[in-house]
């Protein structure tokens, strides 16, 4: 059996609750493992997760995946001898690329205190035998090219090289759930996305107003559920027009359509109000972002967000797009979002761009039936 290394981050700052986060994060793991069906054991040693699994090139990029993972590394043993240790150090160093035109460094971690040699004294004794080897130069700053880990377990010892990134964050399902908005375009599943890194169990609510823009929402859901071990990504998908309709009609009625784009939002979100009271969610999400249209404003989000029973949690509100569409690049849905779009049927001719308080409680008064 092959073992991987997993490294945590975040999880280690929690005091007397870490051992809750770091139970959750090995049920996430073996969930990974099962859903992709991949034998394996996952357990935890101090302050380190170990997975044993008999495929650990394929078991790598799934984990990956896994928020509360900030690294991993695939590992290789020797027992607690000096000279097999060094050997089997070498012949890492060798399968890294470590050459004349490399450097590295050695960082030794000393769990089981009986062992021989100190932590320095490992790493000058390893260093040297690879340097000798390798001819790679000695770097002992962050700078170096590979960085040969070393530890030396009760058992036995343990030596990698490579450090595949995990997402980081927190355990997916360890802090509630939320209700989370998502639409056809960019913003929202990346906002869905940063969620789950904060470790929430993500509900995605689409109003579909056209089958372009539902197919796109619900194949950037599929792509989140990649990311959602320990969690199962279920969309429920409303009429958009069901509830926007009798809202247009209304506002059609008073003369008042440039204000149909925040009463559409007021009206969803409290729609996922209501949800998130259903499902026992304790926030809403959206993609929404300051100033990058005219509903986005604060006066804008400050409209929408009256009255409405639960928090809006707006993980990108300060995110420059550019920045947004890289991280849907990393994701994975920005190739789907960005697809050809369809309109909203409701969009105005032209839109409140300075909204005013009274005017909008006033229209609220007079739409208070038409209101979700």
């Amino acid at each position: 059996m092959g073992l991987i290394l997993v490294r945590y981050g975040e999880i280690g700052l929690k005091g007397r609750n870490r051992n809750l986060f770091v139970r959750r994060l090995r049920l996430n793991i073996k969930d990974c493992l099962k859903r992709n069906r991949l034998a394996g054991e996952v357990s935890v040693h101090g302050q380190r997760l170990y997975v044993e699994t008999d495929d650990v090139d394929a078991a790598l990029p799934h984990l990956q995946r896994v928020f509360g993972i900030v690294s991993l590394s695939a590992v290789h043993r020797a027992p607690l001898d000096v000279e097999a240790i060094t050997a089997e150090a070498v012949s890492v160093a060798r399968g890294a690329g470590l050459g004349p035109d490399r450097t590295f460094r050695v960082e030794a971690r000393r769990a089981f205190k009986g062992f021989p040699l100190t932590s320095p004294q490992i790493n000058a004794h390893v260093g040297e035998a690879i340097r000798l080897a390798t001819g790679a130069r000695v770097d002992l700053s962050d700078d170096a090219d590979v960085t040969i880990g070393v530890e030396i377990r009760h058992e036995e010892a343990l030596i990698f090289a490579a450090a595949c990134p995990g997402p980081g964050g927190l355990p997916l399902n360890s802090q509630g759930r939320v209700v989370a908005l998502i639409s056809g375009g960019i913003d929202s599943p990346v906002a869905a996305w940063l969620m789950m890194k904060r470790g929430c169990g993500v509900a995605p609510l689409h109003f579909t107003q056209s089958e372009v823009e539902t197919a796109k929402a619900l194949e950037n859901c599929q792509v989140l559920d990649r990311y959602a071990y320990g969690w199962r990504i279920k969309p429920l998908v409303l009429s958009h027009h069901e509830i926007m309709l009798p809202i247009v009609e209304r506002l059609h009625e008073l003369r008042a359509e440039r204000w149909t784009c925040l009463f559409c939002k007021h009206a969803m979100l409290r729609k996922a109000a209501q949800l998130a009271d259903e499902i026992g969610a304790n926030a809403i999400v959206t993609g929404e972002n300051v100033g990058q249209v005219a509903s986005q404003t604060l006066a804008s989000l400050e409209m929408i967000s009256m009255g409405i029973g639960k928090p809006i949690l707006r993980p990108l509100i300060g995110y420059d797009k550019v920045d947004i569409m890289a991280l849907a690049r990393s994701i994975g849905t920005f190739g789907i979002s960005t697809r050809e779009s369809q309109p909203c049927p409701f969009l105005p001719s032209s839109v409140v761009t300075r909204p005013a308080m009274d005017k909008w409680l006033g229209l609220r008064e007079r739409l208070a039936d038409v209101l979700p």
